[in-house]
Parts: structure tokens; sequence; C-alpha cells
């Protein structure tokens, strides 16, 4: 079996690897290797709209789906995971959101020191280059991820910005700033018409240094343990089995997917389970794979009269559509150069919350099965509550580690998330029937003005919602009084020796928004920790 030996090694390269490689080989110092079981590109990453051709391909996208249960109304909910290099963000939405100061205090406040927001604001200001209207004490200005304010304008959102104005919504100049309240268009991770990926962000500028290897197409199969300290990983290339050993350090940033399933699948889990599976028991640690949350998010949706011509449903239709692609080519705008949802409002759904709990989200089109564009006009806006407290697991079914492991949400199961839920789905409802919007609004078509008692709204929920693809939590960060987790605030799996997990399953809680922007802040602060090990 080929082997080679580097200092480091990074499994997966996505969203957090993909930092985490970039900076540990920074300085030239360490031979770092990275692995990443999806293949380099995709010819629809680079444009913005491509989202919508990668989330349900298999040549991009791990296509995982999650197992029924009562939350989803006995259905599969589409889990999709990004397979290239930049992992995720090579297919996600690109909205930009960082999340709320009282996320990252509450972790701190779990028992994670160095993980408060005064602790990780100067890590996403290192990280990013934005180009916005903002005070420098929240925005950096230089960093490798680039950020942009969307470029999208037009009445149909002038409209709905009016319409929650009317319902007491303010209109913030930075929600990723001192405060998160109100509506706003979103902030971006495109650039110039492209897609700004942690790929072409982070590993486009280094791949060149000569003590950096990336290999993509490589199924990590497992980390090797020697008693109680990880020695290296065992992959596959096409087929042929190699080893790398790592003198240092391997950082595990495989996403909150295959993050949990790869510990598993190396015998670091919860010993009954694995042991019905015939996978030997290296290291008992009842947290893994436990802890998994997401953003379930019902898609309301409203008709727009065809005769006004304000959707996406309406200007990108035959001709239009090679309007659409001519003015992304002159100007970076339109459909083309859009992101997932250009306009949301960060909400609290009634009074005495400290801070907003809850989103709302506008897609300037009425939405098909992944992302197309439907045959009739209207708006599609979605919602769900920022930090579910329903929490599921996933485990691995097999030890096979091209067996994908079983998903369970468990949505709903918590009160909280009922709740709120019910709450933002009527705020929703109030914007959208607002007198700005009168004439433009104009029919209720999901779920329908005639479902509006609590329980009929959530059975619709259960039987109409998905995620917003925010999976996390499932190697959770806390102290080892804490029987569920996974990782110590330096991101050291407890027990094992030269082992980390640096990316989204590390998160305790969700939060308050989109997971890309806290995924590579995570990458940037587990870089830092572990070159300050190194000294």
């Amino acid at each position: 079996m080929e082997s080679q030996t580097f200092d480091f090694i990074v499994v997966g390269a996505g969203s957090a690897g993909a930092a985490v490689a970039n900076r540990l080989s920074a300085d030239g110092k360490h031979q770092v290797l990275v692995l990443e079981a999806g293949r380099e590109s995709h010819p629809w990453t680079r444009i913005p709209v491509g989202f919508a051709k990668l989330i349900d391909n298999p040549a991009a996208n791990w296509r995982y789906s999650s197992e029924p249960d009562e939350g989803s109304g006995q259905r599969r909910i589409p889990v999709p995971r990004g397979k290239l290099l930049g992992g995720s963000s090579s297919i996600n939405g690109m909205v930009f959101v960082r999340g709320q100061a009282q996320d990252f205090d509450s972790w701190a406040q779990l028992g994670n020191r160095g993980w408060s927001y005064s602790d990780v604001l100067p890590i996403f200001k290192d990280m990013e280059s934005y180009r916005g209207d903002s005070e420098d004490e929240y925005r950096g200005r230089d960093g490798p991820l680039k950020v942009s304010e969307s470029l999208e304008t037009g009445p149909i959102y002038d409209a709905i910005i009016d319409a929650a104005k009317h319902v007491g919504l303010d209109n913030p100049k930075d929600y990723n700033a001192a405060a998160q309240d109100g509506i706003s268009m979103s902030q971006t991770t495109i650039r110039k018409g492209r897609r700004m990926s942690t790929a072409y962000c982070y590993l486009d500028p280094a791949k060149d240094r000569p003590n950096l290897t990336i290999q993509a197409n490589a199924l990590t199969e497992c980390v090797l343990l020697d008693g109680k300290r990880c020695t290296g990983v065992r992959y596959a290339v096409n087929g042929q089995k190699r080893e790398a050993k790592a003198n240092r350090e391997v950082i595990v940033s495989a996403g909150a997917i295959n993050s949990p399933q790869l510990l598993e699948l190396s015998g670091i889990g919860q010993a009954d389970r694995l042991k019905g599976l015939g996978i030997e028991v290296g290291h008992e640690l009842e947290g893994v794979g436990e802890n998994l949350r997401d953003h379930y998010a019902p898609r309301m949706k409203w008709t727009v009269p065809r005769s006004l011509s304000l959707t996406y449903n309406d200007k990108a239709r035959g001709l239009g559509l090679v309007w659409q692609a001519l003015r992304y080519a002159f100007t970076d705008k339109g459909l083309l150069g859009m992101t997932a949802a250009p306009l949301r409002a960060f909400i609290r759904t009634r009074e005495g919350l400290d801070s907003p709990n809850a989103v709302i989200g506008w897609i300037p089109f009425l939405v098909g099965d992944y992302y197309k564009l439907a045959k009739d006009s209207g708006v599609t806006a979605f919602t769900h509550i920022l930090r579910s407290e329903s929490t599921g697991s996933i485990h691995v079914t097999s030890a096979a580690a091209t067996q994908p492991p079983a998903i369970n949400f468990n949505f709903l199961s918590a009160q909280l998330d009922r709740d709120v839920t019910l709450e933002a789905m009527r705020i929703t409802r109030k914007i959208m029937t607002a007198p700005p919007l009168e004439g433009i609004a104009t029919d209720e078509i999901a779920p329908g003005v005639n479902i509006d008692g609590d329980d009929e709204l959530l059975d619709w929920v259960r039987n109409n919602a998905e995620t917003t693809y925010h999976p996390v939590g499932t190697c959770k960060m806390g102290p080892e009084t804490d029987p569920m987790a996974v990782v110590d605030d330096q991101l050291r799996v407890h027990g094992i020796e030269g082992l980390r997990v640096a990316d989204a399953s590390i998160m305790p809680t969700l939060t308050s928004g989109n997971t890309n922007a806290p995924s590579i802040m995570i990458g940037e602060k587990a870089s830092r920790m572990v070159l300050a090990a190194v000294g």
C-alpha cells in the first residue's frame, strides 16, 4: 500500500477545510496534505445561478437524504452537500450571514473558552474583503473571501421592503454588524459575477505551494489510531488504497454529515452501535453523530400578475432568458448573477426578545423543484426559526465508507420550533398582505388562506417544508463534563491525541442565519489553534 508522510493532513477541502489548508501551508514550514472525496470542479460553479443546476446534480453533489420521520410527514428530505473542492461553498446559495453576537456568546457560556463574539469577530474580519457601507469596527476589507452587496434591484424588492416597513421592520445598513434586526438585501459571496467559493478564494491562491498537496477524488476511509493517538489516514483514489502519516495532526473537516461518519468508521463513537456493525472500537465517545440541527423552512408562495412582468418567471421566459444571459455577461446582474435569496428580514416574533429569533427570505420568482422556475408567476418566501432546538442524529449503517450514513433530523420535536415557525409564518403573511403589495402579491397559493389554524399549518409544514441546507452540531464542541461533547474548545477530539475536527459539525447550537460564513470562520480559527500548538 502506497504511503507518504506529512506534517498535517486535512480531510475535506470544503468551507472550513480549504481555509485550514491555506493557512497551515502559508509559511512554507509544514508539509500539508488535503484530501477531498469529490472532484476538482464543475462548469456551473463559476456562475452564481449555477446553484440551481448543482443542487441535485450527482456530478457535484452527494445528494444525501434524511430518514422519514414524523416532523417531515414521513418524507425523505433532500440534503445537498458539495462534492467538489470548496465543498458546499461551491454549490450553495452564496448568502453571507455571520450570525448574532448572542450565538457565539452562548457557545462561550457553555464552557467553550475563546469562542465569544469578541473572540471570533477579529477572525470574521480577517477572512473577508467586504465591499459595502459599514463600520470598520465590524468589517474586514483585505481578507481572502470576497463579500459583496447584492446587485439585485427592482420594484418587486422595493414593494416587499415597503410592506415590511409598514408592519414595523427597520431597514438596517449592515445585518452583519452591530444588530441584525430588519429587512435588507442579502450580502453575498459573489464578486464580479463570480461565485466566491473557498476553492476559488483559499485553494486556488495556494495550490502551487510546494508544501501543499491537494488530492481530489480521494475518499478517506478511516483515521489511523495507535492506541489513543491519531497517526494518519487511510484513503482510496480510484479504488487504489493509500495511507498517509501525520507527524503532527489530522484535522477532519468533512462537514456535519461526513465528519461523524468518518469518526465512527474509525472506531470512535458509541461502542454498542459500532460493535453491531463489526467496527472495532478504538475510543468510546457517546456524542459522535448526535446533536444534529438544521433550519427547517416552509416555502410560502404568492402569485404575481403576469401583466406586471415583475418576477423572473416572466423576465426569464423565452427570449427573456437570452436577455438575462446578455445582461449578466455585460453587467454581472440579473438572474444568472443572483444569490439564492436576494432579500431577507431578521425578525422578532414576539415581545420581550433580546434579538431576532426568525428569518424570512424572499426569492423573486415562484420556485419549482430544486429552485427551477415555475410556469406561473409569483414570489416565494421561506421562513424558519434561527436557533432551532429540535435535535437529531447522523450515524453509519455500514462499515463501508461508500455507504451514506442515516440522517435523522427529528424536525419540530421541540415546542419552541413549532411555536416560532407558526409565529414567523403569520408575520410573513402580514408583510405579504400589507398595502404596498396590494395588486402585486395577489393570491396566497402555499399554504393557502384556507389553511390557518395552528394544527393545520403545522401539518402543512410537516408535509411540505424543506431544510435550508444548514446541518450542524454532530461533533459538538464542549468540555469533558458534557457527555455529548466530541471536541474541546481547541477542537481536539476528547481522549484522542493528534486529531481535531474543524467544520460546522462542532457548532454546539445553530447560528442565526446561513452557516457558510461561520463554517469558514471555524476553519480559520482552527488553523490558528493548530499553528499555536506547533509554536
